[in-house]
Formats: structure tokens, C-alpha cells, sequence
């Protein structure tokens, strides 16, 4: 996706939350719709049926009329998209869409008749939006060529966007069989086996103490208020300029990396698993439920997801995924495996061999290891092409 930053006039904002409303309500209609089919009732309308039951609800309703056809069908073709991934498995069931957080749409056709775009200077551009006319964003880039789609939407703190949908050619590596690891953490969000540690920026000093102060301001606003509204849109502001800082840095970290290393070998984790809510049910509720919440939301702000998925864009087939199963607690330069290994968070001393090293970058080299072709042993420690380097644990540290 080649995003750029969209700009209408405030009668143009008017027929872009008029398109946004109708893929919204079209789409929830076809959730609706498959919530309430069952087995016993028969096969849930196709796409073709709903295409159909479209044409006959525009007929019956001038408002639904007045929109974009385009619009419409392809909320139906998205979700038709969206119930394939689930019955695959690869994505969750579809769910109900809110106003004011899903206010998006796509533009699916042949440019030049459907839609089309253009530029105008050296840093403006238009793109033609059907029933909308002509709408300006900010050429930051050429749009690449080839493009059959874009997808408008518009975030919760107010902006706009394009992303015309493309695939982007792959990073090539060096060529030099360079392999790296890459330990992702909370304090460190990425550790290399080469020793460098990235950091996801985050908001500043004075930037969280605000997040606190409209929180607790929201916190005390009466629901449905004008106040509420406002407050809200102030929140979403503040988090949307932490979001494009990281969204930034994962940009700017997996070219580094795709670039650097023909191999990149990160960690097997399921974040969506590990970033779940501890709360449990009101029979059997949860314990540590607010650690768990920081936690996640730890995880989520250094971007382990959003990281791996971007690597395997830039550079497919070049990423392996390795078990992290005792590799924070294994000594890269003898092989043992012991807890009291990782003195603490960022230090990690062997008690066997002495070695002491930062525990992500110790963490990080035994993910490249196991990559390069060395396995694990029953004990767990790991094993080096030829043969094992397990010895007793000789304590001659000193502290």
C-alpha cells in the first residue's frame, strides 16, 4: 500500500463520511445477515444474492440510491473476502462496524473510467472519487503505476487518507549470506545478534503526562456530551502522532534489516495469543489483570507483529521463524541452560562459563544459531554441527 495524506475541501469531507456510511451499513447488514443463517436454515446468501438484494434495497431507498454503487458492492465483496479468511482460518470472524472508528471505503475499477488520478505540482496531487470529484493530497511520492484500487479512510483523530494498493518490489540482500537474529522485547523492542538494539520511539515526557490528564478528563465527562467528543478527538490526536512514530521506525528498521542480511531469523510468537486479555469470566475472573493489561499494551506499542509481518513483505522467503523456547536462558558462548542465567532483565551472566553479555543480544545469537543449522539437545542446551559443548555448571562468578 502506497499511502498519502488526503486533503478535501469540507463539502468533499461531506460526500467522503456519505461513502463511509453506506460501505458501513451495507457491511453490517451482511453480518447481520450471516449471524442470523444457520445450518438448519440453509446456506447464507452468496455474494451474488446480496448484489442482488443491493440492487433491490437502492431502488427502495433514494438515500441508499444517492450513493456510489462501487462503494457499496465492493463493502459487500470485502466482506465476502473477510467470511473466505474465516472459514480458512486465517482471520477472525467479520464483526460490526462503528461510526466514527471504521469510516473507510475502496474504490475497486479501471482507472481513467471508474476513478483516476493526477498530479498537479511538485507536492500536489488529485484523485478522482466517484460522486465526489476531484480531491487533493499530498504528493510525497510518484503513484506507482499498475494500480487497479485505493481505499480511503479517515482515522480517529480526524485525518485522511489514500492508500492505492500495490505490491512493492522485494528489498534484495546483499548477497553476501549475511544471517542476523532479532530478539524482540519490552525495554529493547528489537536486539540483533550483531549487538544493536532498536528502540520504538514513544510519546515524550510531556506528551504522556497529557494522555493522563484528558484521560482522567474523559473519565469524568457525561456520555453523549459535546465535551466527551472533544476530549476524545484530543486523545485520538495525541496517539495517532505515537502511532506514525512507530509505523516510522518499523518502516525505516525492516529496510535496515532487509537490506543488511540475506537471512533474518526472529522468534515463532503468537502476539495476538500473548496479547490477550487476562480478565476471564465473571464465574472464574482472572488474576493480575492489570499487569497483564500493561503488559499488552507494552507489546503492542514496540511493535512485534507489525515488525515481522513488514520483514516478510520486504524480504520473502528470507525470514525464518525459529522456536524461542530457552533462548533468553541458554549461554551463547558454552551452551548451558539455566534460569539463574538471566540475572535480571538486561544482564545475562552463565554460571557455568562466566560469560556475560546484554540478555537480548545473548538472546538474539542463540535465534541465529538455531536459524544456521544447530539443534537442540535434550537438556535444551544448543548444540554446535559437531557435537555438544554441555558441561557441569562450575559456579566462579563473584559477587
Amino acid at each position: 500500500m502506497s499511502r498519502y495524506r488526503l486533503c478535501p475541501t469540507p463539502v468533499q469531507e461531506a460526500g467522503l463520511l456519505e461513502h463511509c456510511g453506506h460501505a458501513r451499513f451495507v457491511w453490517n447488514l451482511a453480518v447481520e445477515q450471516h449471524a442470523w443463517w444457520t445450518p438448519r436454515r440453509g446456506p447464507a446468501p452468496s455474494f451474488a444474492a446480496q448484489c442482488r438484494q443491493l440492487t433491490e434495497a437502492r431502488a427502495a431507498f433514494r438515500w441508499l440510491a444517492g450513493g456510489s454503487v462501487i462503494v457499496q458492492q465492493q463493502a459487500l465483496k470485502d466482506f465476502a473476502q473477510a467470511m473466505a479468511n474465516f472459514f480458512g482460518g486465517t482471520h477472525r470472524r467479520p464483526g460490526w462496524r462503528k461510526a466514527g472508528v471504521h469510516e473507510g471505503f475502496r474504490i475497486v475499477g479501471k482507472r481513467g473510467r471508474q476513478w483516476d488520478v493526477r498530479r498537479l505540482s511538485r507536492r500536489v496531487g488529485e484523485v478522482r472519487v466517484p460522486k465526489v470529484g476531484w480531491v487533493r493530497f499530498r504528493w510525497s511520492r510518484p503513484v506507482p503505476g499498475g494500480v487497479k484500487s485505493f481505499r480511503v479512510r479517515r482515522d480517529r483523530a480526524g485525518r485522511w487518507h489514500v492508500a492505492f494498493a500495490t505490491v512493492p518490489d522485494p528489498i534484495p540482500g546483499p548477497g553476501n549470506g549475511a544471517v542476523v537474529g532479532v530478539d524482540r522485547g519490552v525495554a529493547v523492542s528489537a536486539a540483533l545478534s550483531s549487538g544493536e538494539l532498536l528502540h520504538a520511539p514513544a510519546l515524550t515526557g510531556r506528551e504522556a503526562e497529557r494522555l493522563r490528564r484528558l484521560q482522567r478528563r474523559l473519565a469524568r465527562a457525561a456520555k453523549g456530551s459535546n465535551r466527551r467528543t472533544r476530549i476524545k478527538a484530543a486523545i485520538a490526536r495525541v496517539k495517532a502522532r505515537e502511532a506514525d512514530r512507530r509505523r516510522d521506525w518499523v518502516e525505516k528498521a525492516t529496510t535496515g534489516l532487509a537490506a543488511g542480511f540475506d537471512v533474518i531469523a526472529v522468534e515463532d510468537l503468537n502476539v495476538r495469543g500473548m496479547t490477550r486479555s487476562a480478565r476471564g469470566t465473571i464465574d472464574a475472573p482472572g488474576a493480575g489483570v492489570g499487569a497483564k493489561a500493561g503488559l499488552n499494551r507494552a507489546i503492542l506499542a514496540s511493535g512485534w507483529g507489525v515488525l515481522v509481518a513488514r520483514l516478510e513483505d520486504k524480504a520473502p522467503g528470507r525470514v525464518i521463524k525459529v522456536n524461542p523456547r530457552y533462548t533468553s536462558q541458554t549461554c551463547h558462548a558454552c551452551g548451558h541452560r539455566a534460569s539463574e542465567n538471566r540475572e535480571s532483565q538486561a544482564v545475562f551472566w552463565c554460571v557455568a562459563c562466566g560469560h556475560r553479555a546484554h540478555a537480548d543480544v545473548n538472546a538474539a545469537r542463540n535465534i541465529k544459531d538455531t536459524a544456521v543449522g544447530r539443534t537442540v539437545a535434550a537438556r535444551g542446551a544448543l548444540q554446535p554441527p559437531g557435537g555438544a559443548t554441555n558441561r557441569e555448571p562450575h559456579p566462579i562468578r563473584l559477587s
